[in-house]
């Protein structure tokens, strides 16, 4: 116990002193996927880091606000079935984050969505083919507009709040679709801001 202490202060010295950064064997990732898993979860820590930028650039440029960014006062878009929302950010992810969306769901047609929630389950922007515009039809609208909707489901909630580097889970679509779905959390600027999302088959 005496000599592990001596070695932490030796390294904490060695950090202080000389900037030589210490990583602990115990504190380092433990890589358990394989095969298109790990492909999937390297596809979306790219796409988190590109959807980052872009929120960064519109707080850095004064088009939106860390509080608009994180703004969960969620208001009901009128006649929407299943209910839909929009925020203080909704239409400015739609303007920067969509094309990313569609970047990453064009990598492997085993991919069914690539999307971002924040930490309540609120999608504010979908892939263009499942944020089509809203028909009425509650069965048509289910399946081809996904978008601004809340996905506060065990899958949906759990992917949203977790802060470990990936969560990997199987999913029960609301459509009737069974499949994977791998995210990674999202933080700006420190804070947790919710995750992306990949569903695959």
């Amino acid at each position: 116990m005496v000599h592990l202490r001596r070695v932490l202060l030796l390294s904490a010295l060695m950090t202080v002193c000389m900037g030589i950064p210490v990583v602990y064997a115990q504190d380092a990732p433990k890589e358990e996927l394989s095969g298109f898993d790990l492909r999937v979860k390297n596809w979306g820590l790219e796409c988190r880091q590109k959807i980052i930028a872009q929120f960064e650039l519109l707080l850095t440029s004064g088009k939106l606000t860390t509080g608009q960014l994180f703004d969960t006062f969620y208001i009901p878009v009128p006649n929407s079935d299943p209910p839909r929302y929009s925020t203080q950010y909704d239409k400015l992810s739609d303007e920067v984050v969509q094309n990313i969306l569609d970047e990453y769901l064009a990598k492997s047609n085993r991919l069914v969505y690539v999307v971002i929630v924040d930490r309540n389950g609120y999608l504010p922007t979908h892939n263009t083919k499942f944020q089509q515009p809203l028909t009425g039809d509650s069965a048509e609208d289910l399946k081809n507009n996904r978008a601004k909707r809340i996905f506060n489901d065990r899958t949906g909630i759990a992917a949203a709040k977790n802060k470990k580097p990936y969560l990997l889970q199987s999913y029960a679509r609301d459509t009737g679709e069974k499949m994977h779905d791998l995210s990674v959390p999202i933080f700006i600027q420190g804070r947790h801001w919710g995750a992306v999302r990949i569903g695959y088959k």
